[in-house]
């Protein structure tokens, strides 16, 4: 177990980064198309049962939403996208204050983006990889719910976005299957985000 990211406790919304917090240190943002299971990523990750609000009405996440892991160090949660019963306006809107973070946020460190893995690359999928790749940030990309496939389809779904990311030239990404559910997959999250962070990796007992 990685006991890094347990301390990771609720710091302060903001509807874009002009009001987020300052920007010092370290964060990793997370990423996901509405449904695809960023907040019970989120939850998994920090050991945390509702640290990110995990709604059955997709779209939820309206804000840049920030965790403190300590003084230097930040997890975000940013808002889902893609959901076809929130209102265009919102969706604009969102879009844009999600442009502006990348762009302008110094501490951003990498981006966690998660796909469902029944459903990966969808257009804000590949918006996010465009916009990592044009910022020069890190990517990993979670494929979530994997429990809801059996492994050979799991691993099949795995190497055919695998081969379609090894054809994109001047990002540094990385991949792997997760899920939540079954605690598939945490120990390689938790490297990803030590390393971007800047942390030890911390063991203790299951």
């Amino acid at each position: 177990m990685n006991t890094n990211y347990q301390k990771a406790r609720y710091l302060a919304s903001a509807p874009n980064v002009r009001n987020a917090p300052q920007d010092v240190g370290f964060e990793v943002a997370f990423a996901g198309r509405s449904n695809a299971g960023k907040s019970s990523a989120i939850n998994a990750i920090t050991q945390q049962k509702s640290l990110a609000r995990v709604s059955k009405t997709p779209g939820r996440t309206r804000m840049l939403n920030f965790f403190r892991l300590d003084d230097q160090r930040r997890l975000v949660d940013l808002p889902g996208y893609g959901y076809a019963e929130v209102p265009e306006a919102i969706q604009k809107n969102w879009r844009e204050a999600l442009e502006r973070y990348f762009s302008e946020r110094r501490s951003l460190r990498g981006v966690f983006l998660v796909m469902d893995i029944r459903h990966p690359l969808t257009s804000f999928d590949r918006l996010m990889i465009e916009w990592c790749r044009h910022w020069d940030l890190p990517l990993h990309i979670a494929l979530t719910k994997a429990d809801k496939l059996g492994r050979s389809a799991a691993l099949q779904a795995l190497r055919t976005v695998e081969a379609e990311l090894k054809t994109i030239e001047g990002l540094e990404i990385s991949l792997q299957i997760f899920s939540a559910l079954k605690r598939v997959g945490l120990e390689e999250a938790w490297a990803v985000l030590d390393r971007w962070l800047g942390l030890p990796g911390a063991s203790g007992p299951e």
